[in-house]
């Protein structure tokens, strides 16, 4: 039989057997076909469902409504970031800044500092925090930061060891009667102190006696003791913050030659002041050169002291023709000189820098 002939005898040409061998392997084109598992997953879902009838032409199902609310928690989580900036400012900026609060105090200075103390994170002071962001807030309170080098007292010129250690111990309640007795800090006329200070020493004499009366540049009272107006300037809290060392050698004439180089920081508000932002610090570093004289060789009251020289620099303590008082700035002051050096009053590695209240500009300082 050949390939192009029927079992009934008929005859079909070679196209028609290639295409039937083809379509056998293959399949018609529109034989029926097994539904797919997901057509058999609709069809029963059709068959489920009731009849909602022939949909109109174009006809689409309503959108469903976009809800909104991540946008409103979004909106409530800004007003209330924005509430606690207005409030509380100086909180935030600690979340990313860290508060200086627990950092340790720093050991005693025992000898002058080789360079200035590092630049502290950016952080405003707060009527409960005065000393935020400043060198000082690792300070020691009061008299407390200041050191007497040597710590124990050793015998010099005409004293010996107990009556050094008596003298040292009268030029420590100096430097306290005088800086941070809080009665002298609110404008008080420093009694005690003055009590201190030989009454036959005639040039000092002089000026304490026209220094509180008549203020001027050779008379001014803030070469010794700290005072603020109390009508125009009020101290934040009760702590002022100290640094610095009492050092002492013989002197002329076998006196007890004491020197005492000391900064102290006053947080202060003008007198009607509301608010953290209006804190300013007063930075006052003074170094007195004091003789305790041996009575037989010098006309001098016992337990008092001779003033050899003073230096003295404030920062924040006004400028101008000298009031008596410390006068720190309300605002931006106009008065500072832009073409000043700055100079950084935490600074106490160099020598005093003798500056008190420059009459022509205040000058710059780097930080307070």
């Amino acid at each position: 039989m050949s390939a192009g002939t029927e079992p009934n005898g008929s005859s079909r040409s070679d196209e028609e057997w290639e295409r039937f061998l083809r379509e056998s392997v293959e399949g018609v084109s529109d034989a029926p076909k097994e539904p797919s598992a997901r057509a058999r997953d609709v069809a029963h879902r059709l068959r489920t469902q009731p009849d909602r009838g022939p949909e109109p032409w174009r006809a689409h199902p309503p959108a469903r409504p976009r809800r909104r609310t991540g946008w409103y928690v979004v909106g409530f989580l800004a007003a209330l970031a924005l509430l606690a900036v207005a409030l509380a400012p100086s909180r935030i900026i600690d979340l990313f800044t860290g508060d200086d609060t627990d950092a340790p105090p720093l050991a005693a200075e025992t000898a002058r500092p080789t360079e200035a103390p590092p630049t502290e994170a950016a952080q405003r002071p707060t009527l409960a925090q005065p000393f935020r962001g400043s060198p000082a807030a690792r300070w020691a309170d009061g008299a407390a930061g200041i050191t007497t080098v040597p710590e124990k007292a050793e015998a010099v010129g005409w004293m010996n060891a107990a009556e050094v250690e008596r003298a040292l111990a009268r030029t420590r309640d100096f430097l306290v009667a005088s800086s941070l007795d809080p009665a002298v800090l609110r404008g008080e006329r420093p009694e005690k102190a003055i009590a201190l200070i030989s009454p036959y020493q005639k040039d000092v004499q002089a000026l304490l006696k026209s220094g509180f009366r008549t203020p001027g540049e050779d008379s001014n009272p803030l070469f010794l003791f700290s005072r603020f107006e109390p009508s125009r300037t009020h101290l934040v809290g009760d702590v002022v913050k100290t640094r610095g060392r009492i050092t002492y050698q013989e002197g002329k004439r076998g006196a007890l030659e004491v020197t005492a180089d000391v900064t102290y920081v006053y947080p202060v508000t003008p007198a009607n002041a509301r608010f953290d932002d209006e804190i300013v610090r007063t930075i006052v570093r003074r170094e007195l050169v004091l003789s305790w004289d041996d009575p037989a060789k010098v006309t001098t009251r016992p337990g008092t002291f001779s003033v050899v020289s003073f230096k003295y620099d404030a920062t924040n303590g006004g400028c101008g023709k000298p009031t008596g008082y410390l006068t720190p700035p309300s605002g931006k002051d106009p008065r500072i000189d832009p073409t000043a050096p700055e100079s950084d009053p935490y600074d106490r590695h160099g020598p005093v820098a003798q500056g008190g209240n420059p009459e022509n500009g205040c000058g710059k300082a780097s930080r307070s």
